[in-house]
């Protein structure tokens, strides 16, 4: 974990820029003090990245990598430092296949595509006002129900970006009531009540266990109980049927919706935001042309002739079939955003959180029209 400066910060003080209080920061600015040059290496974290088959030779796959703001990836006082990129490098991992296995392969994708299991991560922010005591989030996500759920909450300023906070400092903000409701039944069966006022969290703690797979099992995660407020306030669920989101086997997909309600002991001095992260098992199959499917239900899948590269609509897939509107391509244009790449090899239409069944339509037109 060094090798991508990760020192654990200091429980309690996350966000002081006083090394002596905060070991973690105390490490990573001496390696970076007086504008020193660092070393760093680290996998990419892409869900494709971290399933364990090889990828089809002859595939296309292009990487975009975006940097977050120096005022979030940086503390200090003054505000001005800035990070330089001198020099970045990708490694690859090839392999030869011999040509009796490379023949077994082209006739096995005559009959069916090859398939690609993938822990698919989904990635929401909701931002919650200053004052408020309660908040619901309904809808969470729609249609596909991931197979775990990991909850936190980090100041809004933290999180936009603050040379003076930590954007990793996961505080309680005094929350003394967490349900999360699948499909109206609560998980777990009683809602969480933490006291963090008087140090009585245990349930809360305990879903670092339960929620990531190692409840019971001699391993640790190296927050202890006295840690957890202090930054790592997390709240982890487990929603696969056999508690198995951490095991290699898959679940059958289920459908339904997710509700947070979360309540607090006073009124949030600040805005804050609240991090939902959840994992899905999906798959991705690529047939013998090349081309790339994903499978996700709710999203309809668009494929270029000889594109090589896959292109999402994401929609709701269980709505009836659309009917096509005269106004389609202008209608496209005013409500939602396009995306053609590489002179239409590939593409790429996202659609508003609720679409509405001209949307759909509209889509369906564009798609004749290309």
């Amino acid at each position: 974990m060094t090798q991508r400066m990760w020192y654990e910060d200091t429980p309690g003080h996350f966000d002081s820029l006083d090394g002596r209080e905060n070991l973690g920061l105390a490490w990573r600015r001496s390696r970076t003090s007086n504008s020193r040059q660092f070393e760093l290496m680290g996998p990419l974290h892409i869900d494709f990245f971290n399933q364990d088959h090889f990828l089809l030779n002859n595939v296309e796959m292009r990487i975009k990598l975006i940097r977050n703001r120096d005022a979030f990836t940086l503390m200090s006082t003054a505000g001005t430092e800035r990070i330089k990129l001198l020099d970045a490098t990708l490694y690859i991992r090839k392999v030869a296949i011999s040509p009796s296995v490379m023949l077994g392969h082209a006739q096995a994708l005559e009959k069916s595509p090859a398939k690609y299991p993938v822990n698919r991560v989904d990635i929401k922010t909701v931002t919650i006002t200053q004052g408020l005591r309660d908040k619901n989030l309904d809808n969470l996500f729609m249609n596909q129900l991931p197979q775990r759920i990991i909850i936190g909450f980090v100041d809004n300023r933290a999180f936009n970006g603050d040379y003076a906070r930590n954007g990793f400092n996961f505080q309680h903000f005094n929350i003394n009531y967490l349900s999360l409701m699948v499909d109206g039944h609560p998980v777990p069966s009683q809602p969480l009540t933490p006291d963090f006022g008087n140090g009585l969290y245990m349930e809360s703690y305990n879903t670092l266990f339960c929620g990531t797979g190692i409840h019971w099992k001699d391993e640790g995660n190296n927050i202890s109980y006295s840690d957890y407020p202090g930054g790592n306030t997390l709240f982890c669920f487990d929603l696969s049927p056999d508690l198995s989101a951490s095991e290699p086997h898959w679940n059958l997909q289920k459908q339904g919706t997710l509700r947070l309600e979360l309540k607090f002991s006073a009124p949030l001095a600040q805005p804050i935001n609240c991090i939902v992260y959840a994992e899905f098992q999906n798959l991705i199959e690529i047939d013998k042309h090349r081309n790339g499917l994903i499978d996700m239900s709710d999203s309809f899948l668009v494929e270029m002739e000889n594109a090589h590269q896959f292109g999402m609509l994401s929609c709701m897939s269980h709505h009836p079939p659309f009917t096509a509107s005269e106004e389609g391509l202008q209608h496209l244009l005013d409500c939602v955003l396009v995306d053609l790449r590489d002179t239409m090899r590939c593409l790429l239409v996202s659609l508003p959180p609720h679409p509405t069944r001209e949307s759909g339509a509209t889509i369906l037109n564009l798609i004749d029209y290309l």
